[in-house]
């Protein structure tokens, strides 16, 4: 007996087999149309849906990314600009004041604040979007302020936790 006639005996002797083959044709119908649109749902929710979903979280990204490029090539030559210029001296023990009024004029939270023993300030900022975080630098970069360390780790969506050690001068 070869495999496929033992496959068939089993099958026909098989009670769901035997129940299905007893119900009338409109019945095994209209079972087997709800039967394909369950199919194709399923397939709706666990593909295409998902892939979709992806796109349009990709699409997004890339706004995102085109807008910082963009915002980067706009500053570009204020950077190169201020490259040139001399540094404004700023005293090392006004450092915190300058520091925590212009995060507050900027919409930043500072999350730590640690005086380092050779005049450093040690700065964590709570999540924040970075294109302010950029902002802010720039404008401390502008008020005599040095970034020596920066440390940054993606947050949330958009947002960038920031551990800095700046110095006057």
């Amino acid at each position: 007996m070869s495999l496929v006639s033992q496959l068939q005996t089993r099958i026909a002797h098989n009670p769901l087999a035997v129940r299905w083959h007893g119900l009338p044709p409109r019945d095994r119908l209209a079972l087997g149309l709800l039967g394909g649109f369950l199919l194709l749902v399923l397939l709706y929710l666990l593909l295409w849906r998902p892939v979709s979903q992806d796109l349009e979280q990709a699409r997004s990204f890339l706004q995102q990314q085109r807008a910082l490029h963009a915002y980067l090539q706009e500053n570009a030559p204020q950077v190169r600009a201020l490259q040139g210029r001399p540094q404004v001296d700023i005293d090392p023990t006004a450092l915190q004041g300058l520091v925590t009024g212009s995060a507050a004029s900027q919409g930043l939270n500072i999350e730590r604040l640690d005086n380092q023993g050779d005049g450093g300030l040690q700065v964590s900022l709570q999540p924040t979007d970075f294109g302010r975080l950029l902002r802010w630098l720039v404008s401390l970069e502008e008020q005599g302020v040095r970034v020596e360390e920066a440390g940054m780790e993606r947050a949330e969506k958009g947002l960038v936790s920031t551990r800095l050690l700046l110095r006057a001068g």
